[in-house]
């Protein structure tokens, strides 16, 4: 049977997400093929690295479109979006990691786009008052970012039960964008 690019780059993240510095040898075992074949898809780790971020922005992108963003309050937007990232968050972690993807003019425009689909969602939190107004969409969208990694490492790492990813996400996400009444 052969095995297709979607297939090898599945196996890849799917060894990256546990062991971010497994070798490309170790990427080509995962997948059940040859070094030469990987490298005949991915030209080296940059490639193959490459090749995961547009997997991982387009699987980000569905996730959005999937969580209806601009429907109801903004707070359950950010828990159906939570819930429809879980699949794709161990993957997002490695990718997080990746210094070389956010740096430079070679930085995938993908990133923007979910930056800025992120970004709406928060601000039209804060114009409905549900959240605060001291922070930044922009701050809020990086916290985000690390809390899904944080917890697809929790998660990987058997501190936090699978189960709990999405909500433990979302209680602490809410928990900190969300507006509280001022004391008298």
């Amino acid at each position: 049977m052969a095995l297709d690019r979607d297939q090898m780059l599945r196996s890849a993240a799917a060894l990256l997400t546990r062991r971010s510095t497994a070798t490309m040898d170790e990427v080509a075992r995962a997948a059940g093929i040859s070094r030469a074949t990987l490298h005949r898809h991915f030209a080296g780790r940059d490639a193959l690295v490459r090749a995961l971020e547009e997997l991982g922005i387009e699987e980000c992108e569905a996730a959005l479109d999937a969580a209806r963003l601009d429907e109801g309050p903004a707070g359950e937007a950010v828990h159906r979006l939570v819930r429809e990232i879980e699949p794709a968050a161990a993957l997002l972690a490695f990718l997080y990691t990746e210094n070389q993807l956010f740096e430079g003019e070679e930085q995938n425009p993908g990133w923007v786009r979910i930056d800025e689909r992120l970004a709406a969602l928060f601000r039209r939190g804060q114009e409905s008052g549900e959240f605060r107004i001291d922070l930044s969409p922009a701050w809020f969208t990086e916290a985000l970012y690390a809390l899904l990694a944080a917890g697809a490492w929790s998660v990987a790492a058997g501190r936090v039960a699978a189960k709990d990813f999405t909500h433990s996400v979302v209680e602490l996400t809410l928990g900190g964008v969300r507006r509280t009444r001022e004391k008298p």
